[in-house]
C-alpha cells in the first residue's frame, strides 16, 4: 500500500520564524523527450542553523533535485525556497556543493590550488588571504602536509576532503552534499562519515545532505526528512540526534532503521506512534 500523501509538511517553515533555509510546498518537474515529469510535489521543510538535515529517500525520489534547487540550478514549478528569507532563485556563494564525484577537482592544480580557486575566482579574497584561508580549512581536514600534492596521487578519501575544505573555505551559509561518500568504499565511508562529524563539532556549519542510505542518515543527520518514492513527498521529519556511528549495530539503532524504512515504502500499516519509534521526536506528513 503506498497512497499518496497531501503536500502537508512534517516541520513547517512558516511556524519556523528563525529558520536559516525554508522549502515551502515545492513542486519540481523535468522534461524528457516523451513528457514533463514531476520529480517532487509539495515539499515543505525548515533547516535551522547548525542543522545537519539529511534528505533520505529511495533512488528516484527527488532528493538531489531538492538540492539542487536549493543551490539554484533547478527553479520551482510551484512554491518557493528563501534562505534567511531571501528567496533562492540562482546560485550564490551562500549555498557551496559537494557532489558525489571528486573528479572535478582540475588536476593541474595543487590541493591548495584547487581550495583558492573558488575563492580567487569569486574575487571573495585576494590571492595571500586565499592561501591562508585554504591552509586552514586543509589543516582542518587532516591535510596540511599534501597542499602541494596534485588530485592523480590522492586517495578516494583524500580527494573528499580536499572537495569540503574547498566548499567550507567560501565559509557558505549552508553546506550542500549530494551523496558526497557513496562512491567511496565501507571503511573509507564510514571514516569519511566520522570525520565530517567532528569537524561540524569543531566549525558548527550548516548541512543539508543527501543520502539514500538509512544508516548514513541515522549517524550523519540530527534531523532526517524521509521522502516517499517517486514523486518525492514528505513521509515525515524524525530527530536522530541520540546515535552516532557508536551506534552501529545496536538494537536500538537497528530497530529505528527498521522503522524507518517502513515508514519510507508505507508498508501495510498504520505511522507508530512516536514512543515506538524511540525517536526523541517525530512528525508525520498527513
Amino acid at each position: 500500500m503506498n497512497a499518496p500523501l497531501p503536500g502537508h509538511a512534517a516541520s513547517n517553515p512558516i511556524a519556523h520564524g528563525e529558520a536559516l533555509l525554508a522549502v515551502d510546498q515545492v513542486s519540481l518537474e523535468y522534461r524528457t523527450p516523451q513528457r514533463v515529469v514531476r520529480a517532487t510535489h509539495q515539499v515543505s521543510f525548515a533547516v535551522d542553523p547548525a542543522d545537519r538535515f539529511v534528505l533520505l529517500g529511495p533512488s528516484g525520489c527527488g532528493k538531489s533535485t531538492l538540492l539542487k534547487a536549493v543551490a539554484g540550478f533547478i527553479q520551482p514549478c510551484e512554491g518557493e525556497i528563501r534562505l534567511q528569507g531571501q528567496r533562492v532563485d540562482a546560485p550564490g556563494p551562500d549555498r557551496i556543493v559537494v557532489f558525489q564525484e571528486f573528479d572535478q577537482l582540475p588536476p593541474w592544480k595543487t590541493v591548495k590550488q584547487n581550495v583558492m580557486f573558488p575563492l580567487l575566482a569569486s574575487r571573495t579574497l585576494n590571492k595571500k588571504e586565499a592561501e591562508e584561508r585554504a591552509l586552514h580549512y586543509l589543516e582542518k581536514v587532516g591535510l596540511a602536509a599534501f597542499a602541494d600534492a596534485y588530485p592523480h596521487t590522492l586517495s578516494g578519501g583524500m580527494k573528499a576532503r580536499v572537495a569540503i575544505a574547498r566548499a567550507l573555505a567560501m565559509q557558505p551559509k549552508i553546506l550542500l552534499m549530494d551523496e558526497p561518500f557513496a562512491a567511496l568504499d565501507a571503511l573509507t565511508r564510514r571514516k569519511m562519515q566520522e570525520e565530517l562529524l567532528l569537524l561540524w563539532e569543531e566549525v558548527r556549519f550548516t548541512l543539508l545532505f543527501v543520502t539514500h542510505s538509512i544508516e548514513e542518515a541515522l549517524v550523519v543527520g540530527n534531523r532526517i526528512l524521509l521522502l516517499s518514492p517517486h514523486p518525492g513527498r514528505v513521509r515525515a521529519e524524525v530527530h536522530s540526534h541520540q546515535y552516532d556511528l557508536h551506534s552501529l549495530g545496536g538494537v536500538a539503532f537497528q530497530e529505528s532503521a527498521r522503522r524507518i524504512h517502513r515508514l519510507l515504502f508505507d508498508e501495510g500499516q498504520a505511522p507508530e506512534t512516536e514512543r515506538d519509534h524511540h525517536f526523541n521526536d517525530i512528525r508525520i506528513a498527513y
